[in-house]
């Protein structure tokens, strides 16, 4: 691909292969400094190696049994008072149907979640965004977790978990997604990350849920999976504008344009927006495409009316129904997470499109994709960005996606998976 992308991902920053391996490394070292915040490399490990996580001295030992690292603890034992957090912080628990505090999560976020080494992208999750991925079926309030300062009562940190049932092989285990660790910038040295992630974990703990699931953008110990990036221009002017890609080189912007230009309209017969009393068939359709990867989510028909019915400016789903047995056939969807465009004149919004959930049966994986792509262009995204995970890969080079360097790490806390997956056995995608 002739352009060089540069985007903050899900915890991760990618940029395309073509860009020198120095920049490859200044964003390695950016997102080791971004992770770690105030914990040295050999005490980021050390802390690590106190936790019920896969070790790097325990990689390829295939006697280990698969499965929790450690027993749950009798809840009675489960410290009962939050974690002492530095003298001026206070705990706050985020009721996101609140409005003020919706409000004050997103600004925190806004102004200090993920962003690129050279400050030009910086993830904006809408409020709406914030909402859908914190309110799952069966959500605790208590897991929303954020830390004010004393005196103003000012938000300055932030961490979430939501439960989710995750299929490991032929086990379903209840776990928390842990999500959105975001301290407020002039307050990295304080080691406030840490004392966070121990409450989080404390107060799934209370709710009898001993496992876990997340991603991050450097190798703590173990990885269950890593997996890459792959973006796909769908407003190429505007990308190369803003600096997220190049121009390739021998390319003119006219000859670049022709190149990612997309049809008007969809080509599927029978493609069309998801409604709700598809609920059934689509849960029907992802439970039987999802048994074959080694970890995936265990989805119900409440849980994919939660997270796939089309919901504006969030999640959008497409599927195919046979004009002429009217049976849902395929699948596709995706997720809006713009970033904001640091320090540029004519632009402030990069509208990004992250692919989701995608089943094909009928319809050629391709076809089915390249739908997708033309109704995101058609909403407007400037660009469409999917991982290498499930059956990815079958579309991505075809469709004109250009890889990043970025890598994307899976973890599980308290379970052991013995063999590293490929992001093909993985059927997991974390917002």
């Amino acid at each position: 691909m002739a352009d060089d992308s540069k985007a903050t991902e899900n915890h991760n920053l990618t940029s395309d292969n073509n860009l020198s391996s120095e920049s490859g490394k200044e964003v390695i070292d950016s997102l080791a400094r971004q992770v770690q915040e105030s914990l040295s490399l050999a005490k980021r490990h050390k802390f690590w190696e106190t936790q019920p996580v896969g070790q790097f001295k325990d990689l390829g030992v295939s006697s280990l049994p698969e499965g929790p690292i450690e027993p749950p603890t009798p809840l009675s034992e489960v410290k009962q008072e939050p974690y002492n957090l530095p003298g001026p912080y206070e705990w706050t628990t985020c009721d996101l149907d609140s409005e003020d505090t919706c409000n004050e999560v997103y600004v925190l976020l806004t102004n200090n979640y993920v962003e690129d080494d050279e400050n030009m992208f910086r993830f904006n999750y809408s409020k709406e965004f914030l909402r859908w991925a914190l309110h799952p079926p069966g959500y605790y309030k208590s897991w929303h977790i954020g830390v004010r300062v004393k005196t103003s009562k000012k938000m300055v940190a932030f961490i979430t978990g939501v439960p989710a049932r995750i299929r490991a092989r032929d086990t379903v285990v209840v776990m928390a997604e842990i999500n959105f660790l975001c301290v407020h910038k002039k307050l990295r040295s304080k080691r406030l990350a840490p004392v966070m992630i121990k409450e989080v974990t404390r107060r799934v703990h209370l709710e009898n849920i001993w496992q876990a699931a997340y991603t991050a953008g450097v190798v703590l110990p173990t990885p269950v999976s890593t997996c890459q990036y792959w973006h796909r221009s769908l407003n190429p002017k505007k990308l190369i504008d803003v600096g997220f890609s190049r121009l390739g080189p021998r390319m003119t912007m006219s000859r670049t344009m022709k190149l990612y230009k997309l049809p008007d309209h969809t080509v599927t017969p029978g493609f069309r927006k998801m409604e709700p009393h598809d609920v059934p068939a689509v849960t029907r359709l992802l439970r039987n495409y999802l048994k074959q990867f080694v970890v995936a989510p265990d989805f119900d028909e409440n849980d994919v009316e939660h997270w796939l019915l089309p919901k504006e400016g969030v999640v959008d789903s497409y599927l195919v129904e046979s004009p002429e047995t009217h049976e849902i056939t395929d699948f596709c969807s995706f997720y809006t997470l713009p970033s904001s465009i640091l320090g540029n004149q004519n632009y402030s919004t990069l509208k990004a499109a992250y692919s989701y959930y995608n089943v094909s049966t009928k319809t050629p994986w391709i076809q089915l994709m390249n739908d997708a792509l033309i109704v995101a262009k058609i909403k407007d995204f400037d660009v469409f960005n999917a991982l290498d995970v499930m059956h990815n890969e079958t579309f991505l080079k075809e469709l004109k996606f250009g890889p990043g360097d970025g890598k994307l790490h899976y973890y599980l806390y308290n379970y052991r998976i013995n063999h590293v997956l490929r992001p093909s056995e993985l059927g997991l995608v974390l917002l």
